[in-house]
């Protein structure tokens, strides 16, 4: 197989080349950093006073993390590194506390961003002869505009549909015969529950590939996707206080996602006492960004659990590679004592066959204890049979949940289309203990 690169001296560097460059833009990003009231206190405090104060890549851990509390007690201009005059564009993210995270871009910064896209979109094997559907929403959340401009930069043809009107988005991919999409998975999946509805079928689309993110997803749902469609699924990830898309994506092969090291370093840490871990533990992600100046992010807690992959892959990349997000640390859930990550449950029903592609977590109490009910929706045909068919799918469901989460899950079977289906980042939990 021939593979594709968009900048190959770069990604295929190697080591001792990519932590010069890493070494180099650190400095350069401190020197940024200093320039804000917020790592002004934060790094002077910690005996850092210019770039060249670090000489090691081991001196980044003098450095304290960055959270999302910190954005939003700085909201808005307290991790501004430049004059407004120099930015050219704002992205934001709503917060459960009324006061949103900002990041702001120069014109260099949107560059730089676009090539990291660019250079993630050709990792795939995708072309320019494409035709790329982005589905994702455009405005203040980056996944939009991000995967817009690296595609426009590799020269496919963008049509920038948005998210939401299942209809009109089957149209268009039949009409100008889409080839790639980016969209979420829970959003693909509830696509192919309605095509019959409306009159279409995969048979008749032009699908290649799927640039699927921005929410949590197992293994399986991949590959559901990748079975339901005819099509290969690549994941990515990003984040918006680190620009957004095109952090780490997938290549040709699949095996887990490259994260791009010259613009930015990775990290993993014990989330309980911040202890940085060796490649291959799980553990929390943390990240600093060497490319974005108008607002420096140094050693930022994501919150998402993951590991990294120091091994080659076969395309001969030599970055670290980022293995799939297993969850996040505010995210789990504990139920009667025992932890449990959505992704463990959704991983077990996806491979269940007659399960469709819909289903919702809920956790409640009964009495003093939690009380686990998983609802799915399970394909049409099932509700043909006797009812003994329908409780012996509620067993095989509940038994396999139990030996890979140990708990005694409530099953509920329901008719396709009948749970709440969402056409952006699906809403998979519903914890109303708090509410009982």
């Amino acid at each position: 197989m021939e593979i594709p690169y968009f900048y190959r001296e770069i990604e295929t560097a190697p080591r001792a080349q990519i932590e010069k460059i890493q070494l180099q833009r650190l400095q350069e990003i401190i020197d940024c950093a200093l320039q804000t009231p917020f790592y002004k206190r934060r790094l002077t405090k910690v005996g850092i006073n210019c770039g060249k104060d670090l000489t090691t890549l081991e001196d980044l851990k003098k450095i304290p993390f960055t959270t999302k509390d910190d954005l939003r007690q700085n909201f808005p201009t307290g991790m501004l590194a430049t004059s407004m005059s120099n930015v050219v564009r704002i992205h934001s993210s709503s917060g459960t506390t009324g006061v949103p995270t900002v990041i702001y871009f120069t014109a260099d910064d949107l560059e730089k961003w676009t090539n990291l896209i660019t250079r993630s979109i050709v990792a795939t094997g995708a072309t320019k002869d494409d035709i790329f559907q982005n589905m994702m929403t455009y405005g203040l959340f980056t996944g939009g505009l991000g995967l817009h401009y690296g595609a426009e930069k590799l020269g496919m043809t963008v049509i920038p549909i948005g998210g939401g009107n299942t209809a009109r988005q089957l149209q268009f991919m039949q009409d100008f015969k889409t080839t790639v999409l980016h969209v979420t998975p829970s959003y693909l999946l509830h696509i192919h529950s309605k095509l019959e509805e409306l009159g279409f079928s995969v048979d008749k689309l032009s699908l290649k590939k799927a640039f699927i993110g921005s929410e949590p997803h197992s293994e399986r749902a991949r590959k559901k996707i990748e079975e339901l469609y005819h099509i290969d699924a690549y994941n990515s990830y990003g984040l918006s206080e680190m620009n957004g898309p095109g952090m780490a994506f997938e290549c040709v092969y699949k095996d887990n996602m490259h994260i791009w090291e010259d613009a930015y370093i990775p990290e993993v840490i014990d989330p309980a006492t911040g202890e940085v871990l060796p490649d291959g533990q799980e553990g929390e992600f943390i990240a600093t960004n060497l490319i974005r100046k108008a607002m420096p992010l140094l050693r930022y807690r994501t919150r998402d659990l993951t590991h990294l992959i120091a091994e080659p892959c076969r395309c001969g990349r030599t970055h670290r590679r980022l293995s799939r997000i297993v969850g996040r640390t505010d995210d789990m859930l504990i139920i009667n004592g025992v932890n449990v990550f959505p992704s463990q449950i959704e991983e077990v029903i996806m491979k269940i066959p007659e399960v469709g592609t819909n289903y919702l977590i809920q956790v409640e109490k009964a009495g003093a204890l939690d009380k686990l009910i998983v609802k799915v929706e399970i394909y049409s045909k099932m509700f043909l049979g006797e009812a003994k068919q329908l409780d012996m799918l509620k067993g095989k469901i509940r038994d396999r949940l139990r030996a890979s989460i140990t708990i005694n899950a409530n099953i509920e079977l329901h008719e396709p289309g009948t749970l709440p289906a969402s056409e952006g980042k699906a809403k998979r939990v519903v914890d109303i203990r708090t509410e009982m």
